[in-house]
C-alpha cells in the first residue's frame, strides 16, 4: 500500500502547470502496476545519470489517453545543481521530422496539396534541372531517394587558421546583411540559405530505391510545406496544430517563445560556435537555416509532444477537435516499404523484435503498430495503438559532449520495456513468452 501511495504522489506532485491539455489518472485505473513501473523507471533513469549518459531527463507515460507517469530526474548540467523539471523544454532534434514536418505534410496531404506520387520538381523550382527533380515524394519520406545522409554546411565557413567562423559570412551583431541567428553573438549572412539549397541540389546522388537515412530528405519536405502553404514549417505547425491544441511549450527558436531558464542546455560547441548552447538548436544545419528546418529545430516539453502523439492515437482528434483524417494516420504510420521498417516520415519497430538478439528497437515489446522517432540529442517519442500507450523520453545527452552511454546502456529502450512490463493483464502474456524463450515450461 505504501508503494502505491508513493507511486501516486510521484505522478501527481509533478503534474505540469503548463499546457494542461491532457488528463491524469492513476496507473492502476488504466490497468498498469504503478509501483512496479515507478521502481523500474527510477532505477534505469538514475543509472543513466550515474553512468553519465545525460545530466537529466524527463519520462512520461500515457495509457488510454491519460498521463499515468511523469517524472524528472537529475539536473540541467553536471556542474549545475538546478533540477530538471517536468516543464523543462528540450531540443527534440530529429523528433522534429515527425512532430512538426510529417505532421504538417499529413494535413496538406489531407487537403490534396501534397501528393505522395509527385516529384520534388513538382513543388520546388530550384531543384528542376538537377538529378533531384524527379525524385518521388513518398520515397523521400521513406529515406529511399538516394540522398546523402547529411551535409556539413558549416565546415566551409570556418577559418582553417583561426578555427573560428569566417568574418566573411558571420558577424557578431544582427543586421540586414547578417540576419540569421546561429548562436549567441553569431549571425550568418541573410541570403546564405540559397547557397545551402544549391549544395543540397548539387550533392551526390547515391543509388535510389535503397534505404539511407538522410536529414536532407526532410529538409526537402520542409521546403515543400512552405512552397504549397506559404508558411515555413514552424509557422504552419504552430497555426494548424500547436495553438489550436493549446500547446504552449512546443515550437521552434525557443528564445523567442519560452523562458530560457526552462530550456535544457545541449553541447559545449568547441568546433563551430564556440559556446555552450542553450536555446539555440544543436544541429548545425538547422541553426544555419535560422533555427527552422524540416529535419531539426523543434523544442518541446514532454507533455506538449505527448499531446501530438495522443492525437495520432485518437485517430486525428484531441479534446473534441479533428486535425488529421483517420485513414491518413493509418497510411503514414504503417510499414510502407519492403526494404526498411519505415512508415511515411515515421520510424517503426524492427519486425523481429521478440526474437532478435541484442537490443530490440525501440523496445522488445512494442507492437508492429507502433510508430515514432528518436532524436540525436537524446530524445524519443513512441505511440503504440495496440496498448494505447504513448512513451516520451527527453534528455540532453549531448551536454556537455556527445556521450554514447545512452546507447551503451540502452536507456530509452529499457525504460520503454519497463512500461510494457507493468501493463496488466498483457503483462502475463509477456511473462509467458519470456518463460518460453528461457526454455521454461515448453
Amino acid at each position: 500500500m505504501l508503494l502505491l501511495q508513493l507511486s501516486l504522489s510521484t505522478v501527481f506532485s509533478q503534474s505540469p502547470k503548463g499546457d494542461n491539455v491532457l488528463p491524469f489518472a492513476t496507473p492502476e485505473s488504466q490497468g498498469v502496476n504503478g509501483a512496479m513501473m515507478t521502481h523500474a523507471i527510477d532505477s534505469i533513469a538514475r543509472l543513466g545519470i550515474e553512468k553519465k549518459a545525460y545530466p537529466g531527463c524527463v519520462v512520461l507515460i500515457m495509457r488510454n489517453g491519460k498521463i499515468i507517469f511523469e517524472k524528472a530526474y537529475g539536473t540541467y548540467s553536471y556542474d549545475d545543481p538546478t533540477p530538471m523539471t517536468v516543464n523543462s523544454i528540450f531540443d527534440m532534434a530529429s523528433v522534429t521530422k515527425v512532430a512538426a514536418t510529417t505532421l504538417s505534410v499529413m494535413k496538406l496531404y489531407d487537403e490534396k496539396k501534397i501528393r505522395m506520387d509527385a516529384t520534388l520538381g513538382d513543388y520546388l523550382p530550384w531543384v528542376r534541372g538537377s538529378d533531384k527533380e524527379n525524385l518521388n515524394v513518398k520515397k523521400i519520406m521513406l529515406h529511399e531517394g538516394g540522398l546523402v545522409p547529411t551535409i556539413m554546411f558549416y565546415r566551409k565557413l570556418v577559418d582553417t587558421t583561426t578555427k573560428t567562423p569566417s568574418p566573411e559570412f558571420f558577424h557578431s551583431d544582427s543586421s540586414a546583411e547578417f540576419g540569421v541567428r546561429v548562436a549567441r553573438n553569431l549571425y550568418l549572412k541573410s541570403d546564405y540559405w540559397q547557397t545551402m539549397n544549391k549544395e543540397i541540389a548539387e550533392s551526390k546522388l547515391t543509388t535510389p530505391a535503397t534505404y539511407r537515412y538522410s536529414d536532407n530528405d526532410l529538409i526537402f519536405m520542409g521546403d515543400i510545406i512552405e512552397a504549397v502553404s506559404g508558411l515555413k514549417v514552424d509557422q504552419y505547425a504552430d497555426k494548424n496544430f500547436y495553438k489550436p491544441m493549446g500547446l504552449t511549450s512546443i515550437g521552434f527558436n525557443p528564445r523567442n517563445r519560452f523562458d530560457t531558464n526552462l530550456v535544457a542546455p545541449t553541447e559545449l560547441d568547441t568546433y563551430f560556435r564556440h559556446q555552450h548552447l542553450r536555446g539555440d538548436v544543436h544541429d548545425e544545419g538547422a541553426a544555419m537555416f535560422g533555427g527552422v528546418a524540416g529535419h531539426a529545430g523543434l523544442f518541446s516539453s514532454a507533455e506538449s509532444v505527448a499531446a501530438v502523439y495522443q492525437m495520432f492515437l485518437n485517430k486525428g482528434k484531441l479534446n473534441g477537435k479533428h486535425y488529421i483524417k483517420r485513414r491518413t494516420i493509418k497510411r503514414f504510420t504503417s510499414y510502407n516499404s519492403p526494404i526498411s521498417t519505415r512508415g511515411i516520415g515515421f520510424d517503426k519497430p524492427q519486425r523481429d523484435n521478440l526474437t532478435r538478439k541484442g537490443n530490440p528497437y525501440p523496445s522488445r515489446f512494442a507492437s508492429s503498430k507502433t510508430f515514432g522517432h528518436t532524436g540525436y540529442t537524446g530524445t524519443a517519442v513512441w505511440a503504440d495503438p495496440k496498448y494505447k500507450m504513448v512513451y516520451v523520453f527527453l534528455s540532453n545527452r549531448v551536454n556537455p559532449t556527445r556521450s554514447n552511454e545512452l546507447y551503451t546502456y540502452n536507456i530509452r529502450g529499457a525504460i520503454q520495456d519497463a512500461a510494457y512490463r507493468a501493463i496488466q493483464p498483457e503483462l502475463r502474456v509477456i511473462k509467458k513468452w519470456e518463460r518460453v524463450k528461457e526454455g521454461v515450461g515448453k
